[in-house]
C-alpha cells in the first residue's frame, strides 16, 4: 500500500491541492474496503458494499469533509473516518434509490439489485449505513456529539427529500418551493454536512461551522440546479445523455416554470407530451422548444446565479486567511464548470 506521504504533493505553500484530498481518501477507501476491512463474510452482504464504493464518482462529498478540516487548521487525516462515514451514507442512499427507481445502472455499471438481487441491495444497504455511523465511533467528547447529532438530522433530511421526490411522481401540482424544497434535502444538506463535519473536528468556532454549513447548502443548491439545466442545455461533455430528464418525464425547474408560465393552450400540450411513453428525441425537442419560448432556460440561470453568490457570501464572512476563502471560491468555480 503507498503510504499518504508518498502520494500527497504539496504547493509551494504547504497547502493540499483538491486531487491530493481525493487521493488520500482513495488510499483510505481502499484500506477499509480491502480483506482487512469490511470485506469479510458473509460475502453476499460484503461483496456488493465493496462494489458500488468502488464505482467510483467524485468523491466530492469526503473531498469537501477533509478540505474544510484543513481550511480550519485541523489535521485533515483526522477527518479521514468521517469523509468516509459520508461516502458511506452516500452510497446507502444510491443503492435504495436505484432499487426504488428500478434503475438498471449506475456510473456505466450494473446496479447493485440487479447484479445481485433485491433482497442483497436491501441488506448490503442496511450494512453500510450502520458501517458508516460505527466509524463515529472514533471521535469523542463534543466532536462525537456534534458529529453524531449533525449526521442524524442529515440522514433524516435526505430521507424526506426522497419521499418527496417519489411524491412528485404522482403529484400534477408541484411548486417550485417545494422543488427547491426536495433538492434542498435530496442534496444540498449532505454537501453542507460533509462541509461542516470537517469544521467540527477542526473544532472550529460554531459560527465558522454554521458558515461553512451554508455555503455547502447554497453551492448545493446552485449544483443540483445546474445539473437540471445542462440535463436539457448542455453538451456532449457533461457526460450524461441530454434529455434524460425529460424522457423519464421528471418535473424538473425547468419543467414546472414553464407550466407556470405557459398559457392554458401551452399548459395543455406541454402536460400531453409528458402524459405520452413517447422516448424519442422528437418528444424532447418538442419540450424544449416550449422552455426556450418562456425562456426559463434564462430564469434558472439567475437562480443558480443567486444560489452561487449566496455560497460566496457566506465564504466572505469566514475568520479564515483570504488564501483559504479562495480554495473555496476555485473549488466552486472548478465543480460548476464541471472541471472536478
Amino acid at each position: 500500500m503507498v503510504l499518504f506521504s508518498e502520494k500527497i504533493i504539496f504547493t509551494k505553500n504547504n497547502k493540499l491541492k483538491i486531487e491530493d484530498y481525493k487521493n488520500a481518501f482513495l488510499l483510505y477507501l481502499d484500506d477499509k474496503t480491502s480483506e482487512k476491512g469490511v470485506l469479510k463474510e458473509p460475502k453476499n452482504l460484503y461483496e456488493p458494499i465493496q462494489y458500488i464504493l468502488n464505482l467510483g464518482g467524485k468523491r466530492l462529498r469526503p473531498v469537501l469533509t477533509l478540505l474544510s478540516c484543513d481550511i480550519f487548521s485541523g489535521n485533515y487525516r483526522s477527518a479521514l473516518d468521517a469523509a468516509l462515514a459520508i461516502e458511506m451514507f452516500h452510497n446507502f442512499t444510491l443503492m435504495h434509490d436505484d432499487i426504488m427507481d428500478e434503475a438498471s445502472i449506475r456510473r456505466g455499471k450494473t446496479t447493485v439489485h440487479i447484479k445481485w438481487d433485491v433482497n442483497t441491495g436491501i441488506l448490503s444497504g442496511d450494512a453500510l449505513m450502520i458501517l458508516a455511523y460505527q466509524l463515529f465511533e472514533n471521535y469523542e467528547g463534543e466532536v462525537f456529539k456534534n458529529i453524531i447529532s449533525l449526521f442524524n438530522k442529515t440522514a433524516i433530511e435526505v430521507c424526506e427529500g426522497q419521499q418527496y421526490d417519489v411524491d412528485f411522481e404522482t403529484k400534477s401540482n408541484v411548486t417550485l418551493v417545494e422543488y427547491e424544497r426536495m433538492i434542498g434535502y435530496k442534496t444540498a444538506v449532505l454537501v453542507a454536512a460533509a462541509l461542516k463535519m470537517g469544521a467540527i473536528i477542526a473544532e472550529a468556532e460554531k459560527k465558522e461551522a454554521d458558515l461553512i454549513y451554508e455555503f455547502g447548502y447554497n453551492l448545493g443548491m446552485a449544483f443540483q440546479l445546474q445539473d437540471d439545466y445542462l440535463d436539457t442545455f448542455g453538451t456532449k461533455e457533461f457526460g450524461k445523455k441530454i434529455g434524460g430528464d425529460i424522457l423519464e418525464d421528471k418535473k424538473t425547474f425547468l419543467v414546472i416554470k414553464t407550466l407556470e408560465l405557459a398559457s392554458e393552450k401551452d399548459k395543455k400540450i406541454i402536460k400531453d407530451l409528458f402524459s405520452t411513453n413517447n422516448k424519442t428525441s422528437e418528444k424532447i425537442d418538442n419540450i424544449t422548444t416550449y422552455f426556450k419560448k418562456y425562456k426559463v432556460d434564462k430564469i434558472i440561470q439567475k437562480e443558480i446565479e443567486k444560489y452561487t453568490k449566496k455560497a460566496f457570501s457566506s465564504v466572505s464572512k469566514l475568520m479564515v486567511s483570504q488564501e483559504n476563502k479562495n480554495i473555496l471560491i476555485d473549488f466552486s468555480n472548478n465543480l460548476m464548470n464541471r472541471k472536478l
